[in-house]
């Protein structure tokens, strides 16, 4: 029997295996008008695919609370009756060939307003320029010298950011989401909040590690109380800035040590898994790409602590996953890039790894 291919269990909420396609933007969604953020053909096409092709979970892109809080213009967005209806349609779909659906729901913070990844390579729209509009921040504090200055958010702003990650909770289940991630990853506002690299704030939501922490706590709380008891939550972070792996580096960031210590709070918060990725906050830091290169963090949170984890980072392979997954340094992984070169990725692993694919009737002829 295939570890990988094992179901796992979170809640009343059972992902029939441990390939799970992670949060990938698509910058696919029209701009502005009564489309804006709206998921389209494309998004379901896309997601579809890996559905057909065997994933056991299915996380849409990082999908914003509000206008301000999309990556770029394109991005999806759950503050609205027409968002959410186009999500059910899509989500319906994911269910019926087997794959639980879920959503990253997030804010750009200080990363906001920026082109597609195609386009400029993704440089920053400064307001005003094409659909760009003012970024925010826990600090004053530009993500580099060619990003605008974020207007650092008050005390109510960052009380009516906690309500809108909830009320996007609330979307979600009405859409038939089954997970939703918060997304405190990458440079964006939670990860901003939680590093003391990006936040500079000297009141109650910055200096020390319970001032960073308190904004994330605060959102997932409040996805907490929204979101049925019987359905899990997830939370994605970047476990590391690569700062401290790196001392002469200079500059302070969060930490793996960080890390373990967070989880033990979202644990008893209610949070059911950690997808444990890193970097994305401090341009310019220096990491060593290679398989499996995210893992450690991951193993580290899965034996020091009492949360499941998901492991990201160039995992490509069947037997390199099998392995992850059959060791128990973590629960599951999350494919990104792979997903993209090879959508039927789950159900080719399956027949490498001696498990049953899972083809849906039309393809049976695949079998």
């Amino acid at each position: 029997m295939s570890a990988l291919f094992e179901p796992l269990t979170l809640r009343s909420v059972t992902v029939p295996n441990r390939v799970w396609m992670a949060s990938m933007c698509q910058y696919s969604a029209a701009p502005e008008g009564p489309e804006q953020g709206v998921p389209t053909d494309w998004h379901l096409a896309h997601l579809g695919a890996r559905a057909v092709g065997g994933v056991g979970l299915a996380l849409f892109e990082a999908t914003a609370v509000s206008a301000d809080g999309r990556i770029s213009p394109y991005d999806l967005g759950l503050w609205n009756d027409r968002q959410q209806e186009a999500f059910a349609r899509i989500n319906q779909f994911l269910s019926a060939h087997g794959t639980v659906p879920g959503v990253q729901i997030a804010h750009a913070g200080r990363k906001a307003s920026t082109e597609r990844t195609w386009v400029r390579r993704g440089a920053p729209l400064a307001p005003g320029e094409g659909h760009g509009w003012q970024p925010v921040g826990p600090s004053p504090l530009p993500f580099d010298e060619a990003s605008t200055t974020p207007t650092e958010l008050s005390r109510d702003e960052i009380q009516a950011l906690v309500r809108q990650f909830a009320d996007t909770a609330r979307r979600a289940h009405a859409a038939g989401f089954k997970t939703v991630e918060v997304h405190g990853a990458h440079g964006y506002l939670i990860n901003e909040f939680l590093s003391p690299y990006s936040n500079h704030r000297t009141d109650e939501y910055g200096g020390s590690f319970e001032g960073r922490t308190r904004f994330a706590l605060e959102v997932v709380e409040a996805v907490r109380e929204v979101w049925p008891d019987e359905l899990p939550l997830l939370f994605r972070i970047s476990a590391t800035d690569w700062l401290t792996e790196n001392p002469d580096d200079g500059r302070e960031g969060w930490t793996g040590d960080d890390t373990v210590r967070f989880a033990k709070e979202l644990h008893a918060r209610g949070v059911d898994l950690l997808d444990t990725s890193t970097g994305g906050n401090a341009p310019g830091a220096r990491i060593t790409a290679e398989p499996n290169y995210q893992v450690p963090i991951a193993e580290r949170v899965k034996k020091e602590t009492d949360l499941p984890v998901g492991a990201v980072g160039l995992i490509t392979d069947p037997h390199q996953a099998e392995e992850i997954v059959a060791s128990g340094r973590a629960d599951a992984v999350l494919l990104a890039r792979e997903l993209l070169r090879s959508p039927y990725w789950a159900n080719e692993a399956a027949k490498v790894l001696g498990a049953e694919p899972r083809w849906p009737n039309p393809y049976h002829r695949a079998v």
